[in-house]
């Protein structure tokens, strides 16, 4: 169902219209089965990008429940908007001019908005905001995992990136280069910025560092110099820094910081297409 209001023949820009139900409607066509399969993990990111914002205090029923109206609903219509149709026919956005190659905002942005409302509605962890004290530490669980799923997120963002271009072609080792050069500029400057701030290397800056400066240069990947790519990284990592002191001034509970990371980072990549893309 998704699939088909992301991608099927347009309707006037806003939702599609055909591609519906089991996969009878694609055929064999070889390209569409492979384009149907990639962008099925887009949307398995949108949707994820939620579970740890509301870590520790969502009923799984319910995430269940809100993995299936982001999937089936919220994203794949923005997604029309700004993608257009697999047939013919942009969505509205895409037709006046918005770029987002592999998804800062479709799929980070979406995301990230979507759990601040899922947080803001639970509310945080018990013990996270003592009263008239400081916001509580609650410590990672396994900071090796952590930084293990980081680095398999990385890994399959050269996927996600270097496939968007949805051809192996002479565009592709760029894309490929800039994405690297985000995510190093991210990691460091989350790094630094954990060291100058907390006089100790703070491992969840650089993790969500790594992850922030590959969310801002997923939408002008193929757009931007390397310096550029580098300097929207670094950008990236500082506003995830900031954000994540701004919810914790305002007591919102993001769990594993994907608010800063992907809807902050996600705001700010797209902007970068227009301040810096080619």
């Amino acid at each position: 169902v998704g699939f088909g209001l992301m991608f099927g023949q347009s309707q006037g820009g806003w939702i599609g219209a055909t591609l519906f139900g089991a996969f009878d409607q694609i055929g064999h066509e070889p390209a569409l089965l492979a384009f149907a399969l990639f962008q099925i993990m887009f949307c398995a990111t949108a949707a994820t990008i939620v579970s740890g914002a509301v870590a520790e205090r969502m009923r799984f029923g319910a995430y269940l429940a809100l993995s299936a109206v982001v999937s089936v609903l919220i994203y794949p219509v923005f997604g029309h908007w700004a993608w257009g149709s697999w047939h013919s026919g942009e969505g509205w956005l895409r037709t006046l001019g918005f770029v987002d190659f592999a998804g800062s905002t479709v799929v980070h942005s979406v995301g990230g908005w979507i759990a601040l409302v899922a947080v803001a509605m639970i509310g945080p962890r018990s013990g996270r905001f003592p009263p008239d004290q400081p916001p509580a530490v609650i410590p990672a669980g396994n900071l090796p995992m952590a930084m293990l799923g980081a680095l398999l997120l990385f890994f399959g963002w050269l996927g996600f990136n270097g496939g968007s271009t949805f051809a192996l072609n002479e565009t592709v080792p760029g894309i490929l280069v800039n994405t690297t050069l985000a995510a190093t500029a991210g990691c460091a400057t989350g790094l630094v910025i954990g060291r100058v701030w907390h006089g100790y290397y703070e491992t969840l800056y650089l993790i969500n560092g790594l992850i922030a400066g590959l969310v801002a240069v997923t939408a002008g990947a193929h757009a931007l110099s390397h310096l550029q790519a580098l300097l929207t990284g670094a950008v990236g990592a500082l506003l995830m820094v900031w954000a994540n002191g701004w919810l914790l001034r305002r007591r919102i509970d993001d769990a594993v910081g994907a608010i800063p990371a992907h809807l902050v980072a996600g705001i700010w990549g797209t902007l970068a297409v227009g301040l810096f893309g080619d």
